[in-house]
């Protein structure tokens, strides 16, 4: 009986009394694109899109757990694995040029980058297309987390409108620095204690003054201050 081929990693499967003299050296193969699998890292230049390779029996680009997508792209490209493989990866677009890259299989569909977007992604293929679970564990968007604060690289978006808080009536924050401050209440089902009614407003700092501004009737307004003299 000859050896066989294993269909995801393409491992080489030993057939008893093959490979006579040769059988250790298969093996550390063996064990090498495992390694491969389960913790390799390769950046693969995708300057014109790319076909990531399975080949039997050796080390390929398409078989390690993380990639790192690199290159100048100037048009929408392709990164594709062969029908029928099933494997999970982590890829970063970390291409240069506004375009979109889609990682798919030959025949199936896959997931997309937008043009402007260089992040990450964690994929699995199913043999037939390639699974986006990146967008079920949510937009997070964020670039550092330590013990000490927490600092993010893009926005921070609920996961619905006029839904969630920030900080609560026993846990407040402490100091709040932003530029200008947008307010509205128009997502509610009813308007304000007051009079009822909805508004949107910015507050927008000047050298001297405050401003409000209505974004529904476009008009401005400055807020009236009183200077204290003095200590109090």
């Amino acid at each position: 009986m000859a050896n066989s081929t294993s269909a995801n990693l393409k491992l080489t499967v030993q057939a008893t009394g093959e490979n006579s003299g040769t059988w250790g050296q298969i093996t550390n193969t063996n064990l090498l694109i495992l390694e491969q699998a389960i913790g390799g890292f390769q950046s693969v230049a995708i300057t014109t899109g790319a076909t990531l390779t399975f080949s039997n029996g050796a080390l390929s680009n398409g078989k390690n757990a993380v990639l790192k997508l690199t290159g100048t792209i100037t048009g929408a490209v392709n990164v594709i694995i062969p029908d029928s493989i099933e494997k999970t990866y982590i890829v970063e677009n970390a291409t240069t040029g506004a375009f979109a890259v889609t990682f798919k299989t030959t025949s199936g569909t896959g997931a997309t980058w937008s043009a402007t977007n260089k992040g990450y992604k964690i994929l699995y293929s199913d043999g037939t297309n390639i699974v986006d679970i990146s967008t079920d564990l949510g937009d997070v968007g964020l670039g550092i987390v330590t013990s000490e604060g927490i600092t993010a690289t893009g926005n921070i978006i609920p996961g619905a409108n006029d839904t969630y808080d920030l900080g609560s009536a026993s846990n407040v924050w402490r100091n709040i620095y932003t530029g200008d401050l947008h307010l509205s209440n128009e997502a509610k089902t009813e308007g304000n204690m007051v009079d009822g009614t909805k508004g949107s407003w910015t507050l927008q700092e000047g050298k001297d003054d405050i401003f409000m501004v209505n974004n529904i009737s476009k008009e401005k307004f400055k807020i009236k201050l009183d200077k204290i003299k003095g200590d109090l």
